[in-house]
């Protein structure tokens, strides 16, 4: 008797948003993008950008990112391994709406996939209005489609409040010192 073949699962093409306001944010980051690489292969990774809160404006600055990659993950299994990574990190869920966060994971994009469900929508609702992810992935994907709008990361840029968003500088280590 034959066993019927598996179907190797589809590679997909995913842009994620990466946030952070509440402790050290940079290393936030980092290990955010260590765990990803657990089942993303990561092919862009943006500037880190600094931004305002939009909605609570009585907290810490976020620091921003976007990268793109590829994976073997269905849309809803992407979501529970980016909440078992935020949840790894310390991402307390519950708290206020829009107020600090340690980390912040959020599927942008899926291929040219159109979700509408209660827990995940595809592309990201509000990313068009959203400076601190427009203008992460303008830099590393200009060119990239919205699949709903077909516009361009660039041109939703041109479009997006002018919310205040800086390129982050993280200061170099100090030097050693000379013996």
């Amino acid at each position: 008797m034959s066993s019927p073949i598996e179907e190797e699962p589809r590679i997909g093409t995913v842009i994620l948003g990466i946030g952070s306001n509440d402790g050290d944010r940079v290393r936030q980051i980092e290990r955010a993008l260590g765990q990803l690489i657990m089942h993303l292969n990561l092919e862009r990774i943006s500037s880190i950008y600094e931004s305002e809160p939009m909605e609570l404006r009585d907290q810490p600055w976020f620091l921003n990112l976007v990268c793109m990659g590829t994976t073997r993950l269905k849309p809803w299994d992407l979501l529970e391994f980016l909440h078992t990574v935020e949840d790894k990190l310390g991402r307390k869920r519950g708290g206020e709406r829009f107020g600090p966060r340690t980390i912040d994971i959020d599927i942008l994009a899926y291929d040219e996939r159109v979700m509408e469900e209660a827990d995940l929508e595809i592309p990201h609702p509000r990313m068009g209005e959203r400076a601190f992810v427009l203008q992460p992935l303008a830099e590393i994907a200009p060119e990239w489609q919205h699949p709903v709008t077909g516009q361009t990361a660039d041109e939703m840029l041109a479009q997006a409040d002018a919310e205040v968003i800086r390129p982050y500088m993280v200061p170099p280590p100090p030097a050693a010192p000379v013996l």
